[in-house]
């Protein structure tokens, strides 16, 4: 049926999409992706065969700035550990130094203020956060007025001031390893590092080291490198780390949102018209 497809819509980065299948399908005319990242794509392999691409970000921001303060918050208070205690058959009394972090009037540093940084700006306002961010490109003063964020021109002085810092940006080969032993030592000790983007945008085994040695006091992360971890991994190990498996667009509304943004992609390609969320190669 190869001659027929016309469009594919990835859910979960399958099919995988290489050479060999572009050739297969001489008549597509788009790609339509089940989110926002596409570093799992070959952008300009797909482009070079006249092929549009397009992503879903109006469906998933809202819902990934969700998870992003749920795990600031469970790790802020500690919810996964104390929740083991609670459920532990040798439970019979809160220890008194089960101590948790302050989330009002802390400092939560958004490293990459796009769509999804910008929600999570606005949900840190709630909770009477100060807000610092990075970004390659500086929001408008209005925008930066709205949630009460300042604007850190260089990534040191953000990761040197925030008590949660919060990443939130593209896989791209200047993003890999954004976060390593440097940036991480540049953190607080008392700070916690929440990654919600991409695995590879931190150097784990830098991460293990500064979370064994009290480097930084925690981390709270949706995405590893590769999904899942081994088992064996140094990170599953560790008391001051709380890891979800890449949760981030998966609500019922979500994906119902996402499926629906797919769909108007695909169908404005197929008619000649603009697409919506089209994603073009850097």
């Amino acid at each position: 049926i190869g001659k027929k497809v016309q469009a594919i819509y990835l859910w979960w980065h399958k099919p995988v999409v290489d050479k060999e299948l572009l050739q297969s399908l001489p008549n597509l005319k788009v790609i339509a992706n089940s989110g926002v990242g596409m570093d799992h794509l070959d952008l300009k392999l797909i482009a070079s065969f006249g092929v549009k691409m397009a992503n879903a970000p109006r469906a998933v921001s809202s819902t990934t700035a969700d998870t992003g303060m749920a795990l600031l918050l469970a790790s802020a208070r500690r919810l996964v550990e104390v929740h083991n205690i609670s459920i532990s058959p040798s439970m019979d009394y809160c220890e008194a130094d089960i101590l948790g972090v302050k989330v009002a009037g802390a400092t939560l540093g958004i490293i990459g203020m796009g769509r999804i940084g910008y929600k999570i700006a606005v949900r840190a306002k709630a909770f009477e956060m100060n807000i610092l961010y990075h970004n390659r490109t500086r929001r408008k003063v209005q925008e930066e007025q709205a949630v009460g964020a300042t604007y850190c021109k260089k990534i040191d002085s953000l990761l040197q001031q925030a008590d949660f810092v919060m990443l939130v940006v593209s896989l791209t080969p200047q993003t890999h390893k954004l976060i390593g032993k440097r940036e991480l030592e540049l953190m607080k000790p008392t700070a916690t590092l929440i990654n919600i983007s991409r695995g590879a945008v931190v150097d784990q085994e830098a991460l293990v080291a500064a979370l064994q040695t009290g480097v930084i006091r925690a981390a709270a992360l949706d995405v590893t490198s590769p999904e899942p971890l081994p088992r064996d991994h140094a990170l599953l190990k560790l008391k001051n780390i709380i890891i979800t498996p890449h949760l981030g667009i998966k609500t019922d509304k979500a994906t119902y949102m996402i499926t629906e943004e797919a769909v108007e992609n695909i169908l404005a390609a197929l008619n000649g018209l603009p697409l919506p969320s089209e994603v073009l190669p850097s």
